[in-house]
C-alpha cells in the first residue's frame, strides 16, 4: 500500500518573485500562517524550522531551492499532538501564467494512518487561502483556525452535552437520535425569541 499525498492547486494575482518572498520570508509567513514564522539560511542542505511565539512547531531541511520555481523541505511536527507522525515532505511548485501564478503544493511522503493527512487537509487550505488574499489584496481574509481537540475514536457518536435548555436537562449528554430531539427543541426556543 502506498503512502497518501495531499495536493492543494491555487492561481494567485502576484509575481513570481512575490510568492517566493511570501514563502521564505518569516515577516510574511507570520502574517498569513496564523502567526507561524520561518527562519532558514535557505540553501540545498540547511535547516528551517517554523515557530509561533517562539516555540517551534514545524522542523525539518530544504530539499531543493530554485528560486521562483520550486522549493520543497521535509516536515517533521514538533508539537505535542504531532508525536509520532514521523517525516513528510512539502514542495511548492510556481509556474507563471500570465498576469498570475499557478502555486502547486503537494504534501507527501505522509504516514499510513492518515493522521497528519487529517491534519493538513484543513490547514493548508486555511494557510493558502490567506496566502492568496493577502498578495492580491494586501490583508488576510480572517480564518481564525480551529483549536486542537482530542478526537474521539470514529466509533464514537457526536454527543450534545446540554446547559441550559431545560432545568431537567442541564448538564446531561444526549447523542444518538436524543440530538434530533434537541435540535428541535432549540429551534423551537430560537424561533419563540424571534
Amino acid at each position: 500500500m502506498s503512502n497518501p499525498n495531499y495536493v492543494y492547486v491555487t492561481y494567485i494575482e502576484t509575481t513570481p518573485e512575490a510568492l517566493w518572498q511570501a514563502l521564505t520570508d518569516g515577516d510574511f509567513t507570520e502574517r498569513y500562517w496564523f502567526g507561524h514564522r520561518i527562519t532558514s539560511d535557505w540553501k540545498q542542505g540547511a535547516p528551517y524550522r517554523f515557530t509561533n511565539n517562539g516555540n517551534p512547531t514545524v522542523e525539518g531541511e530544504i530539499i531543493t531551492f530554485d528560486p521562483t520555481r520550486r522549493l520543497a523541505y521535509s516536515w517533521y511536527n514538533r508539537k505535542p499532538e504531532g508525536a509520532g507522525e514521523g517525516t513528510s515532505r512539502v514542495t511548492f511548485d510556481l509556474e507563471p501564467r500570465g498576469k498570475v501564478v499557478k502555486l502547486t503544493v503537494t504534501h507527501d511522503e505522509l504516514g499510513e494512518d492518515g493522521k497528519t493527512l487529517r491534519d493538513i487537509s484543513g490547514g493548508w487550505p486555511m494557510v493558502l487561502s490567506n496566502l492568496k488574499s493577502l498578495l492580491e489584496t494586501g490583508h488576510t481574509i480572517g480564518i481564525v483556525p480551529p483549536t486542537i481537540r482530542p478526537r474521539m475514536p470514529p466509533d464514537v457518536p457526536p454527543r450534545i452535552r446540554l446547559r441550559h435548555l431545560y432545568r431537567d436537562h442541564a448538564g446531561k449528554a444526549v447523542g444518538g437520535a436524543d440530538r434530533q430531539r434537541v435540535h428541535a427543541a432549540i429551534l423551537v426556543r430560537h424561533r419563540s425569541q424571534v
